[in-house]
Parts: C-alpha cells; structure tokens; sequence
C-alpha cells in the first residue's frame, strides 16, 4: 500500500488516541466542578448533594437513564427555578448558511450553574449574539441541561438553544445497550427528552453517540432518533435534532468528517448533522451536494482549540470558516471558550471582541432580529460590580447572572483612528442592572461621531413609536440617537432625536427631533424621550451620535474633563415600544405569595440565620409576562427602651437579588437578634423596562422566631 494512504488511517489513529485523553481530562475536571454541590461523604464533610433537599438552586445535568426514566428531576427542589422565562422571537430557522455555537468549557455547570446568580464579575458570558444562529450546552454527562440563563438570553437575541444527549465510554456502550435494547425503550427515552426541552423551555437536542455499537442495534438507534425528532416537532413547532457525525450506519464509531453514505441514514431522520472537525478542504463542497437542497442543515464543525482541526482554530478559525462559506453549508463552532480558558492577552473582553471580529468578517452579519416591540436594553453582558434599578444604585457586590444579559449592541472594534472609542463599560455607573455604552475621546464643536449600536427589522404601524433612552455625561458632551427607517420602495430615511441643537449638523438627517428631558436624578441621568410616526416604515438601525453642545445636558460632575474638546458620555439604556404600550402592573392584593421550606439556625449570640423560599402567583391564575422581579428584604425590629414591643421599620430596602421565575430563595440570611420581622418585597420588572414602585409591589412577612 502507498504510504500516503496509510497517513490518513495512522492520522486518525493518533486523532482518537489524543480525543479519549482529552475528554478523560474534561471528564475529570467536570467531576471536580460538580464535587462544589456533590461533596464527598467522609465522616468530616456534608452528605452528598440531594437535589430533593432545599438548597441554593443550581443548574446540574442527569446523569443515568434510570433518573430519566424515573422523571426524577420534576421532583427536584431545583426544578422549578430551573424553567426559563424568555420566549424565542421566531420559530422557524433562516433558510440561509447558519453559525451553531457549541459551549464546551471546563466540564460546563461552572459560574452559569448558579440559577439565581453568582458573585464572580469576570465569568465567562457570551454578547455576540448577533453572529449567532443556534447555541448548543455541552458536557460530558449523560444528559446536559442548558441552564436557564444561556436559554433567557439566547431568547432574547432570537437564537436556539438545545442540550445534549451523549454516550461515551464503557458506561455509554452499557448505556447504549439498555437504551436500543428495544424499539418500545428507544421511543420511551426520547419522549422523555422531549419531556425535559418542553418543560424547561429549550428548543431541541444535540445526539452525540461516541460508542461503538452492534449493527443490531442500529434499528432501535435509527427508532431513538426518528422517535425524539417526531415528538419534539409536534409538541414544539420549530424545534431541533441534531445528530453529531460519529457512529456509522453499521455501528462503528467512526467519525467521517463529511456528511456521506455512511451517516446520512441519520441526517435524513432529524434536522441537521454536526460534521466531527478533522474535515479537509474539500469536504464541506462533498457534504454540500450529498445535502442537496438541505445544504444549510449540514453544520461543519471547527475546533477553536485547534485539535487537528481544518486551519487550526485558535486565532485562525476564520480559516476554515472562509471555507465553510464558500461551499455554502452551515458552520458549527466547538468551545469558543477558549479565549477565556487559556486567558488570551490583553484581557479578556478585549480578546473576546478581536476574536470575534475575526468571524464576523469572514461570516458576515447574517442574523436580523425581528422580535416584536418593545425593545428593551441596559446593555448589561450578565456580569459586573453593582446593580442599578432607574438610576439608582441598589447593590455594590459583584455579581454575574447571564440571564439578566441585555439586548446586546453591535460595538465596532476598537480603532484608534476614531475620535471616540465605544465600549460596554461595567465597572462605571449604570441607570438599569451593570452595564453601559460608555463614549469617550476628544470630539471639536462642528463635528459629531456615529456608531451603529442596533439592527433589526420592525415595521411600523399607523401609531407613533415612543423612545425613551438614558445619559450621563460632563461638561457639553451629548449622546443622540439616529433612527433608520426604510419603505418597501427601499427609501432611507434617517431622523435624529437629539435634547439640543445641532445647526451645525442638522442637515444630514432627513428629520430632527427634539426630545423632551427629565434631570430630575441625583445619581445625574438624564432621561430623554420622543415620539415619531413613521406608518408602514421599518425601522432597521439605531445609532448613537456624539456631539459637543453649546450648553451642558447633564447636572452630573463625576467626570472631570481636561478641555472643552474632551468627551466623556454614558448612555444607560435604550426602549423602543408602541405608544400605546403601557405596563399593566396588578395591585399587591392581586397576588398570593407564600413561604415554603423555612429553617431557622439561632447563633451562639441570640442571632439567627434563616433559609426559606419565596413563591407567587396571581390570585386568578393567569400569567403576568414578566422578564425578571427584584427582590428586596426591609426589617423591622424592636426598639429598646421602656415600651420593648414597640415596633421599628428599616427605612432602607436591602437588595437580595434577582428572579427570573415566580420563586425566590434566600440562604442563611443573617437576621440580628432585635428583629422582629422580615418583609420580602418582590418587585415586577415589565419587558419595556419599567418597574413597578416597592410601596405597590407584593410582599411575604414573616414573623421572627422567639428564642
């Protein structure tokens, strides 16, 4: 035989070798991470995780077929903070080339696990939202679960979500053998996955079986996959099933790189097919044409870690995304987390933003967001070092809760050629959550700066469209924003709101609008707002425009400016809703909020701790959609003195924390010894932003325990 044909078996070889390591020592670091809420059961540490046990609600994968057989995880206390709360925009999937985010990073369930937020601020979060299409949560365990805040925030953006299904090793292949040992087991276990996508609200499944198998089995498996793809699309229309490019048609676990006759039995069953990352050059074209008219459901993978991957991955992944784009399928991109695991220089965020230029150049914009009015952004990545409510900051701890992520804008590159360099800012003020767009450079009085910071399509009906966005600034630096509106004759037409004039550069809008300003903050946010009409327009960009003023729009003087040509503007927040939109927020009274699962622990100083869960619902049963609910603790306590039963209210409202479901729980709160109660405000957040007032807001008492 030629010694050049033997390369490719002997490549292949070593390729597998290198993978079983790989994946024992993602598999290892998994079970370290997981060891954080399943500790040991030594005589000296806590007993085992139990996830029937109240406790800090966390996200965790299933990890046996007797637990999903059992539906052992609707019995969990986790479960119901576990359900996400952000409906996709649309259903259906663009019939265009499309970019599929596979997260795999350190065993998975790491910061993102803690449903109702963690105290990390440099946690790893994704806001490229835009490039995106389809997000897939990996991990090493049987079953992974996508926790809640990667399906709330890919939502929002209008990109799928789907966990994973794999069998892997001796324990998959023992897996395998009970899953396909029948047809009846094989529709069984599927319909307990569609079970879980439905309940939690995600959109579909990754079938990854990385075991080799009995040609016998083979039926049952082709069952298993034709089953899931059938019962997913008739209880959720628009979901996914993916099959990963590893098992063959006559069961052996061989990964073919391209899609052929040897695994399109699959493909043909489901909605598409992960293409394993070791392809050559010509491989994408090949797959392309065994597609024929399904070209864009074939997702050709690259390995950012560049694991004999086609160019590399790392910062070359824009290799083999050129091309995957030329032969026009789909691209699946494995781990972009390894920017953040091998800490690429200079920092994180700014290496996160350079890598993905790199694909947004080779890739294009392709992603047009459509979801329905109101649009509501803060411009929070899901992480930071304190939390605002309007304009005020409630909280100075840092935090990180991806599920709090906001509309994410569309930044440009760093360029050191512009006047002025845009950027989220998370450590400067914020008017909502922890983040901002933050302007600064040097900017002369006849000049203004733009940058595009959203894109979408939202066509306007007869009632006028009302603006409300937020700034802070110094000195006469202003933000405005400018709107693009396009006709179905394609006619452009750009409007500017802007709180001052701008003789010097009115004339390159099509209108000018003047909006109307609320100064009355102490933290020095102004609030502007406008209304423009705009019947059968669509509105396509927004963009922000930096200008220098005559006088200054902001009473704030935190910034200090060296000259009048220095610019230094925050802009807070941005909504855009229908005029007639207006929160309907029901009356405290409206709600039943109930306290569940209450232990108190006294402490050696007549202190005690409690831990309890918080639930409420509408006393009528319906549902009130709400994105998430702030929720705050006042404490009451006795006064000392001659009268000790007098009763005195903390006048200030402590911020606990954040609710993206109808459930809240508190662990081992500290409650001093001279409290009598415990009030637990939760305040409803509506999806334009606005929240309701705490004096209006339901609450759950509770009386301290005595000693």
């Amino acid at each position: 035989m030629n010694p050049r044909h033997l390369e490719p078996y002997i490549n292949r070889q070593f390729l597998i070798k290198l993978r079983n390591i790989l994946r024992l020592i993602s598999k290892t670091t998994q079970n370290l991470i997981m060891s954080q809420t399943q500790p040991s059961s030594s005589s000296s540490d806590p007993p085992p995780f139990d996830p029937k046990q109240p406790s800090v609600p966390i996200s965790y994968p299933i990890k046996t077929l007797q637990d999903l057989q059992s539906r052992s995880y609707f019995d969990s206390f986790h479960y119901p903070f576990n359900i996400s709360s952000v409906p996709i925009s649309s259903s259906r999937l663009p019939d265009r080339r499309r970019l599929l985010v596979c997260h795999d990073m350190a065993g998975g369930y790491s910061d993102d696990k803690w449903v109702q937020g963690g105290t990390n601020p440099d946690a790893y979060a994704i806001w490229h939202w835009h490039l995106i299409d389809v997000f897939v949560y990996f991990s090493h365990s049987l079953v992974t679960l996508p926790p809640p805040c990667w399906i709330n925030t890919a939502h929002r953006h209008g990109v799928k979500v789907l966990g994973t299904f794999i069998t892997e090793w001796d324990e998959g292949k023992a897996t395998c053998d009970v899953l396909l040992s029948t047809k009846e087991s094989a529709q069984m276990y599927a319909e307990r996955l569609t079970e879980l996508a439905v309940h939690l609200g995600f959109d579909g499944w990754l079938i990854n079986m990385e075991v080799k198998l009995n040609p016998k089995q083979i039926p049952n498996l082709k069952e298993f996959v034709d089953h899931l793809s059938l019962t997913m699309h008739s209880s959720l229309p628009g979901s996914l099933v993916l099959w990963y490019d590893s098992v063959t048609i006559g069961g052996e676990l061989n990964w073919q790189d391209q899609l052929n006759e040897y695994n399109k039995l699959f493909f043909d069953i489901c909605d598409g097919i992960f293409v394993n990352y070791t392809w050559t050059e010509s491989y994408p074209k090949l797959s392309a044409a065994v597609a024929g008219d399904r070209k864009f459901d074939v997702y050709m993978g690259i390995d950012v870690f560049g694991r004999n991957t086609y160019g590399g991955g790392q910062w070359n992944a824009n290799v083999a995304l050129d091309v995957i784009r030329k032969s026009e399928v789909s691209a699946a991109i494995f781990a972009p987390g390894w920017v953040y695991e091998t800490k690429q220089p200079p920092d994180f965020e700014t290496a996160q933003n350079s890598w993905w230029g790199l694909v947004e150049k080779s890739w294009g914009v392709l992603p047009n967001y459509t979801g329905p009015l109101p649009l509501h952004t803060n411009f929070d990545q899901g992480r930071g070092y304190h939390i605002s409510v309007d304009g005020n900051n409630v909280s100075d701890a840092s935090w990180c809760n991806i599920s709090c992520q906001g509309f994410q804008p569309l930044l440009p590159l760093a360029d050191p050629r512009n006047p002025i360099q845009v950027t989220v800012d998370l450590k400067e003020a914020s008017y909502s959550g922890g983040g901002n767009i933050t302007f600064k450079g040097s900017l002369e009085k006849q000049t203004y700066f733009e940058t595009k910071i959203l894109q979408g399509e939202f066509l306007l009906s007869e009632l006028p469209i009302h603006f409300t966005y937020s700034v802070k600034s110094n000195g006469n630096s202003s933000v405005g924003l400018k709107l693009v509106f396009t006709s179905n004759g394609d006619e452009t037409v750009s409007a500017l709101l802007t709180s001052q004039e701008v003789n010097n550069f009115s004339s390159k809008f099509d209108k000018v609008i003047t909006t109307r300003e609320n100064k009355g903050f102490s933290s020095g946010w102004v609030i502007n707002e406008s209304e423009i009409e705009m019947n059968g327009y669509t509105l396509t960009e927004i963009h922000a425009v930096c200008y220098i003023s005559d006088s200054s729009s902001s009473d704030c003087k935190d910034f200090t400016l060296a000259s009048p040509s220095d610019y230094y503007a925050l802009l807070g927040h941005l909504t855009v809703k229908s005029s007639d939109y207006k929160p309907d927020f029901p009356i405290s009274s409206s709600w039943l909020v109930d306290g569940k699962f209450i232990k108190w622990t006294s402490g050696s100083d007549g202190s005690k701790t409690l831990s309890i869960k918080i639930s409420w619902t509408l006393k009528d049963g319906k549902n009130y959609l709400s994105l998430k609910y702030n929720i705050y603790l006042v404490k009451s306590s006795k006064e000392a003195g001659d009268n000790p039963s007098t009763i005195s209210e903390s006048v200030q409202e402590e911020y606990l924390g954040v609710a993206q479901v109808n459930c809240f729980y508190v662990s081992d709160l500290e409650v001093p010894s001279d409290s009598s109660s415990l009030k637990f405000i939760i305040q409803v957040c509506s999806v334009d932003g606005t929240v309701q007032t705490l004096d209006e807001s339901p609450y759950y008492e509770l009386e301290v325990e005595s000693p």
